[in-house]
C-alpha cells in the first residue's frame, strides 16, 4: 500500500506494520513510565501528608520560627557557658591541684608513723609544704613556701619526697 504522505516523508518503501509496531512499543513504554511516575507521586504525597498531618501551613510556619528562636537561645546560652568554663579554667590555675604526702617515724623510738609531710601545689608548682613532727613531748608543725617547684630553705628527705611526689603528678 502506497501513500502519498509516506512518499513525501521518504518512507514509501517501509511497511506500515513496522510503523504501527514501533508506535505500539512506544505507547507501552510511555504507559510504563507513566505508572512509575504515578507510584513515585503517591509515595511523595504520603510523605507530604505525614509531614503536614494535623498542621496547617501557618501553624507549621510558627513551629519553624519557634525552632529558629530556640536555636538562637541555645547558641546564646552556649556562648555564656563557654565563657564560664574559661573563667573556671583561669581560676583553677591558682587552686591546689597537686598533692604529695609522706608519713614517717621522726624519732624511730615512738613506734608508728605519726609524723607526716604534706605538699600542696597549684598548676605552676607554687604552694606550701607542711611538716608535722610528732614526738613524745608533743606535735610540732612547720611550713615552707614552694615557688616554681623549689624551696628557698633546705628540705629534709621526707619533705623532698613529698615535693617530688606532688610535682610528679
Amino acid at each position: 500500500m502506497k501513500s502519498p504522505l509516506m512518499e513525501t516523508l521518504g518512507l514509501g518503501n517501509v511497511d506500515i506494520a513496522w510503523i504501527i509496531l514501533a508506535i505500539v512499543v512506544l505507547l507501552i513504554l510511555l504507559i510504563i513510565l507513566n505508572c512509575v511516575q504515578f507510584v513515585q507521586h503517591n509515595a511523595m504525597k504520603k510523605k507530604y501528608d505525614k509531614f503536614m498531618k494535623g498542621k496547617a501551613g501557618k501553624s507549621l510556619e510558627k513551629d519553624i520560627i519557634g525552632l529558629f528562636e530556640d536555636n538562637r537561645f541555645i547558641k546564646n546560652e552556649n556562648k555564656g557557658i563557654k565563657e564560664d568554663i574559661l573563667e573556671l579554667q583561669r581560676r583553677m590555675r591558682y587552686c591546689y591541684q597537686k598533692v604529695g604526702l609522706v608519713k614517717y617515724d621522726a624519732f624511730h623510738q615512738m613506734g608508728g608513723q605519726l609524723s607526716f609531710c604534706l605538699c600542696l601545689l597549684d598548676e605552676r608548682n607554687c604552694g606550701f609544704l607542711l611538716n608535722s613532727v610528732h614526738s613524745s613531748d608533743g606535735c610540732y608543725s612547720y611550713t615552707k613556701e614552694i615557688e616554681k617547684g623549689e624551696c628557698r630553705l633546705s628540705l629534709g628527705s621526707e619533705e623532698q619526697k613529698a615535693l617530688e611526689m606532688a610535682i610528679g603528678q
